[in-house]
């Protein structure tokens, strides 16, 4: 089986969605399920007003539908509401062929953090984006009620998974006044960074990953740490490394970033939002408090062993397994592909 994933979000980008989708084809490979992905990289881009690093494809009905027929697949996923994902869900559209979506950003919130846009405006394009979709795939239970809330149809449930031969306890010390609160992600205004960096706290502030807002907060607060992008073997020794994950964003609509601090040994802290709380809910990995500062101090007395065990239950291959069951269940392979029989991979 061939899946296609349409994506306006890749490489170099690092974020959730972009590490989502590589494991998700990582994974697959071992379900017999080849994954291809059409990205910016195959088009001119432009960059994002507001945030230069991430770059916007400039893509013709043309040249989407000369990739896509190449690319010869069984199935369309559209991951992404961007100008990628509107050509594909129009190459769909016009041709009659199903196709699935999924749902990993917040737009609302995140648009609202920038320009004095009604997030009701934005809801009512989103709804209208997913609504030819077989299936609109949400990564937690309280984003898919929301979802169905909010007048999206078809919505199915898909975990995220993580890497825990990467991300896992170790012995690490990275040299800095103790405790250590780390928190990894996009640095940008939709995640709320000075809720943590404003925290009176003992210890070390660290933050790693890079963004349009890095350099007015490294101005702003001298007395944290910020390492820049990390990736790999540096990264999982980073989380090993600190004490206390600290989650501030509350537009979030799953943060992989909390499955990897978790089993790296390392609790969580974060206000009780959707995201962490669905990532979290009443488990003793963390710590949820709308004061932000109390429950960082509540986090130092968790167990790292608790959270290593808790995030043993996230696995990308369970993840792969949803994503593909769902394609099937609601019948988004492409006619013609493999006549009447259901692609089948290995179980």
């Amino acid at each position: 089986m061939r899946i296609l994933v349409a994506t306006d979000a890749w490489h170099p980008q690092v974020n959730g969605v972009v590490r989502t989708l590589t494991k998700l084809a990582d994974a697959a490979e071992g379900l017999g399920v080849v994954f291809t992905f059409l990205t910016p990289q195959s088009f001119r881009t432009f960059a994002m007003p507001s945030y230069r690093d991430v770059r916007l494809a400039m893509p013709r009905p043309a040249r989407i539908a000369k990739l896509i027929e190449e690319a010869r697949p069984d199935s369309i996923h559209i991951a992404t509401e961007g100008p990628i994902g509107l050509m594909v869900r129009r190459y769909c559209r016009q041709r009659k062929l199903p196709f699935t979506t999924s749902f990993h950003t917040r737009f609302p919130e995140y648009v609202r953090a920038r320009v004095p846009v009604p997030g009701s405006l934005i809801w009512r394009a989103l709804r209208r984006f997913h609504a030819p979709s077989r299936a609109v795939m949400a990564a937690t239970p309280a984003l898919a009620r929301e979802l169905t809330e909010r007048g999206f149809d078809n919505v199915l449930l898909w975990p995220r998974g993580v890497d825990t031969g990467l991300f896992h306890p170790r012995a690490v010390d990275l040299c800095l006044p103790a405790p250590v609160f780390l928190s990894v992600g996009r640095v940008a205004v939709e995640k709320n960074l000075e809720a943590f960096l404003d925290l009176d706290l003992p210890g070390t502030k660290v933050i790693v990953g890079d963004g349009p807002a890095r350099a007015a907060l490294e101005e702003a607060y001298p007395d944290a740490i910020f390492l820049g992008e990390k990736h790999g073997e540096e990264l999982a020794d980073i989380y090993a490394a600190a004490d206390v994950f600290v989650f501030p964003s509350k537009t979030d609509t799953f943060g992989l970033v909390l499955l990897e601090a978790l089993a790296s040994g390392l609790p969580v802290a974060a206000f009780p939002v959707k995201g962490p709380r669905d990532v979290i809910g009443d488990a003793p990995v963390g710590a949820l408090d709308h004061d932000l500062r109390n429950a960082c101090f509540t986090a130092l007395g968790v167990s790292r062993q608790d959270c290593v065990e808790f995030a043993a239950n996230y696995t990308w291959e369970a993840s792969a397994r949803v994503f593909i069951d769902s394609i099937l269940a609601v019948g988004a392979v492409l006619p013609g592909r493999n006549g009447a029989e259901q692609p089948r991979f290995v179980a």
